[in-house]
């Protein structure tokens, strides 16, 4: 009987990992899109943002947000930040949702890690990328 419950435990995980791993969907979301940013993109946004990403995303992503960090996976590559393709959206609200809700195991929500105020100064970071 306990291996029944922890079959339907079990079961549920996989079924609350995949509602919120596909909650952002490739192609992006029109209401994530119109989510705005309320951290001004000024020069301590983009500096804390620098700090942040540098602790949290360059293994994975690198230190030039081309997805060649030294920890990075190779099947799926992380994404390159820097180029104009972005597979879950390019607005603010949706690279946000990728950073705190993460898209898959390879990309894990960093809700717990960090607080939205510095997710938001990380987009910001991001922004820069595109000025490189």
């Amino acid at each position: 009987m306990r291996w029944a419950a922890a079959l339907i435990t079990l079961a549920f995980a996989v079924a609350l990992t995949t509602a919120t791993a596909d909650a952002q969907r490739r192609g992006g979301d029109p209401k994530l899109a119109a989510r705005k940013n309320p951290v001004a993109a000024n020069a301590a946004s983009i500096k804390s943002g620098q700090a942040l990403y540098a602790k949290n995303c360059r293994h994975c992503h690198g230190l030039r947000g081309r997805g060649d960090g030294p920890l990075a996976p190779k099947d799926p590559k992380p994404a390159d930040l820097t180029d104009a393709k972005w597979d879950h959206g390019s607005s603010d609200g949706e690279i946000f949702a990728v950073i705190h809700d993460g898209v898959s195991a390879d990309m894990e929500g960093y809700a717990q890690r960090m607080s939205d105020a510095e997710i938001w100064n990380v987009v910001n970071y991001l922004r820069t990328f595109a000025h490189r």
